[in-house]
């Protein structure tokens, strides 16, 4: 597992695993990067679908209600095939958007 920390975004990169692997490794690893922004990138994985993604969601929700946002990025799904609680973007740099919008919406108590 890979971070690249970025002000108060921590992009994480998987290694060639599995998914269960990966989400259970970056269960594992939250701890050392639960103060910031983060960020998931999927792009190595070849196929993912909407189930995959629900691997995500119990530290995607202990994540958000911390104050923080949680962004996993693919192009292999569409917004409409995840739950409202996981933020999906096609790029790093949409996900890094997303946090911006949610930084000002926790600012403003949206």
């Amino acid at each position: 597992m890979i971070f690249d920390k970025e002000g108060n975004r921590t992009i994480v990169y998987q290694e060639d695993i599995s998914l269960p692997a990966f989400v259970e490794n970056l269960s594992k690893a939250y701890e050392k990067i639960k103060n910031d922004h983060i960020v998931v990138n999927l792009f190595s994985f070849d196929k993912l679908t909407s189930n995959d993604i629900l691997e995500f969601l119990e530290i995607s929700r202990l994540h958000k209600k911390s104050g923080k946002s949680f962004v996993l990025v693919t192009d292999k799904l569409d917004y409409d095939d995840v739950p409202e609680e996981i933020s999906l973007a096609p790029t790093i740099q949409e996900a890094r958007d997303i946090i911006e919008m949610e930084d000002i919406e926790r600012d403003l108590d949206l």
